[in-house]
C-alpha cells in the first residue's frame, strides 16, 4: 500500500492526457499569444483549453485527434474573449493606433488550417474574400491590406500615405463593416 501523501500511478488515460499536453503545450500557445498579444490572457486560455481537454478526454466518446481539438477549441475561446470585449468606437481606438482591435483581426476570422474541411473553408473564405476586397473604394482596400496583410501600422501608414491616423482608421472600420456584411453567408455556410 502506497503512503497517503504518494502520487498515484497514472492510468493510460493520464499518459496521454499528460503526453498531449506535453507535446502541444508550447506550439498551442504561441498560438494563443500570437492572437491575444497578452502573456497572463494567452495562459488563462491555455489553461482553460488544457482543463476543458481533461474533462472532454475523460468521457466515453473519444478525441480522436487531440491536436485539431486543441487548436479548433483555443481559437473558440480566443474569438469569445474578443466578443465579451466591448467594441470601441473609433475614437477610442486612435489613443493606441498600433495596438489593433481584436475586432478587426483578419486571422480570427479564417479557420485554422487543421484538416480538409478546414483547409477547403479557408480556400473558400479566400477566394470570397479576395472578391469583396475587389469591391472596396481604393482608400478602404489599401488601408485594410496594409494593416491586415501587409502588417504595416496605422502610424506607418500615415507617414507614408500623409493620411490621418483617425482618417485611416475610420477607412479600416467601414472595410471591416463591409467585408463583414459581405462575408455572412459564407461564414454562417462553414459555421465558423
Amino acid at each position: 500500500m502506497s503512503p497517503p501523501n504518494s502520487p498515484q500511478p497514472m492510468n493510460d488515460q493520464d499518459r496521454d492526457i499528460t503526453a498531449t499536453v506535453l507535446r502541444e503545450r508550447a506550439r498551442l500557445g504561441n498560438f494563443i499569444l500570437r492572437r491575444v498579444r497578452d502573456q497572463d490572457e494567452a495562459d488563462d486560455i491555455l489553461q482553460d483549453v488544457f482543463q476543458e481537454f481533461v474533462q472532454a478526454y475523460r468521457l466515453p466518446a473519444p478525441i480522436e485527434q487531440a491536436s485539431a481539438w486543441l487548436f479548433r477549441v483555443a481559437r473558440n475561446r480566443i474569438i469569445d474573449r474578443f466578443r465579451k470585449k466591448k467594441e470601441l468606437s473609433v475614437n477610442e481606438t486612435s489613443d493606441d493606433p498600433d495596438d489593433p482591435d481584436g475586432e478587426y483581426r483578419l486571422d480570427l476570422v479564417l479557420p485554422a488550417p487543421d484538416g480538409p474541411e478546414a483547409v477547403h473553408a479557408r480556400s473558400a473564405l479566400l477566394a470570397e474574400l479576395q472578391q469583396a476586397l475587389d469591391a472596396l473604394p481604393a482608400n478602404q482596400r489599401d488601408v485594410f491590406i496594409g494593416h491586415e496583410l501587409e502588417g504595416l501600422s496605422f502610424k506607418e501608414m500615415a507617414s507614408q500615405s500623409g493620411v490621418a491616423v483617425n482618417t485611416l482608421l475610420a477607412r479600416k472600420r467601414y472595410a471591416v463593416l463591409y467585408l463583414r456584411t459581405r462575408l455572412q453567408t459564407i461564414y454562417d455556410e462553414f459555421d465558423m
